[in-house]
């Protein structure tokens, strides 16, 4: 059998850190310039370094994006970073532009390089002719069931590898290559500045009723005509593995640490435990379901796997997301009286029951039992985003166990 990879986003140092802490066989990221996230918060080179020195000294490998569709202004940048990338040492570069992929080629010879989904990846003759070009990977588009992937799979060389999405939110255009957002808000997809227009409510209008609006309704409960579920494949890890699937690919870049370590941690475990025993596997489910949903999410599909998506696949009754659990914050640093350092992320107060989450599958119930500035005073609660504080928990902790809370806050 194949050996499976687990790839994880990281859209910060920070964030890198809990992917490779918490399961990542591999990590992608994205630099200052030329990746498609430009909202996440992105890696300056010297973070980059520091992030890929991290992640190989546990073994992990650090992939770096550079998958926008290249004007002509873009191409003397994208010579100069790729030059300053080769000091850097990242394990491959995601492309998806051929006038790219021919820069990364001259300027990184022997440089891994994996063709981005973006590259709309939708059969066999396509990976064979990026094989023969010099790629060694190539995404597949996300409108693949699970049988095309086989096919696929049957039909390019053994060596050639097939990473899939298998977690994450999902574009309603071709494999994510976008024009509304350019057009309403005039923010490019695919110069990473998309505005996710496809979340917003739509009404229609008639020429010659100017003023008067008609909700979209598809059926009697709701009018949001684009509102694509999240895609979890978490209960279909032996088909995923049957279809010959090299990468299992976790969507967000944008992502907080909590909904990193969640996916990590979840997905690392139920790949383990199917290598071991399917039988693990299976008696294991309801523990992954519901480790899975304790991130911020929306409603989940299995998105093409299994054929086009129909009703199913959308949400018809609002546009939010799911959030059962808030992130709180990463512990940085224990002191020797135990209290942890974090930088706060959402309010909690004194008394309040919260969650520990540890790398090891573990989860541990605490009581805030201080609260404490860097100046040592008291305070009640933290209402404060990222206020740098000292937490009292009673209870067992190490550097990057990740606090989190019950309920949106």
């Amino acid at each position: 059998m194949r050996k499976t990879e687990l790839l994880i986003p990281a859209g910060s140092l920070e964030v890198l850190k809990i992917a490779v802490l918490y399961g990542a066989d591999a990590v992608y990221i994205g630099g200052e310039a030329f990746g498609l996230r430009a909202k996440a918060q992105n890696f300056s080179l010297e973070e980059m370094g520091e992030g890929i020195r991290f992640a190989h000294s546990r073994g992990v490998k650090v992939y770096v994006t550079a998958n926008i569709l290249a004007h002509n202004r873009d191409l003397a940048g994208v010579e100069e970073y790729f030059r300053e990338l080769k000091e850097l040492g990242p394990d491959a570069l995601i492309i998806s532009d051929p006038g790219v992929f021919l820069i990364a080629r001259r300027v990184l010879p022997g440089m891994e390089i994996h063709i981005s989904t973006q590259a709309n990846n939708t059969n066999y003759q396509t990976y064979r002719f990026w094989w023969e070009l010099g790629a060694k990977r190539v995404v597949c588009a996300r409108e693949l069931s699970l049988e095309e992937i086989k096919e696929i799979r049957e039909n390019i060389p053994r060596e050639m590898e097939i990473e899939s999405f298998i977690h994450g939110a999902m574009c309603i255009s071709y494999s994510g290559r976008c024009l509304l957002s350019n057009f309403l808000a005039g923010r490019d997809a695919n110069q990473g500045s998309c505005t996710h227009p496809c979340r917003w409510q739509y009404s229609l209008s008639e020429e010659t009723r100017p003023g008067e609006y008609f909700p979209v309704f598809e059926n009697e409960r709701g009018t949001f005509i684009f509102n694509s579920k999240d895609l979890c494949m978490i209960e279909h890890i032996p088909e995923l593995m049957e279809a010959g699937i090299d990468s299992f690919k976790i969507e967000g870049r944008m992502k907080t640490a909590l909904y990193v370590a969640v996916t990590a941690r979840t997905y690392r475990k139920a790949i383990d435990d199917f290598n071991q025993d399917p039988e693990v596997y299976r008696k294991n489910l309801g523990w992954y379901k519901e480790e899975i949903g304790k991130c911020t999410c929306r409603q989940f599909s299995t998105g093409f796997y299994f054929g086009k998506p129909g009703k199913a696949g959308q949400i018809y009754e609002n546009s939010t997301y799911i959030k059962n659990y808030t992130y709180l914050g990463t512990v940085e640093e224990v002191s020797r009286d135990g209290l942890c350092r974090i930088e706060q992320k959402n309010k909690f107060s004194v008394g309040d029951v919260i969650q520990v989450m540890k790398p090891d599958g573990r989860n541990l119930a605490a009581t805030v039992k201080g609260i404490f500035n860097e100046d040592g005073k008291a305070q009640e609660s933290a209402p404060h985003a990222k206020q740098a504080l000292w937490v009292d928990l009673g209870a067992e902790l190490s550097q990057y166990d990740i606090l989190r809370c019950r309920g949106d806050r």
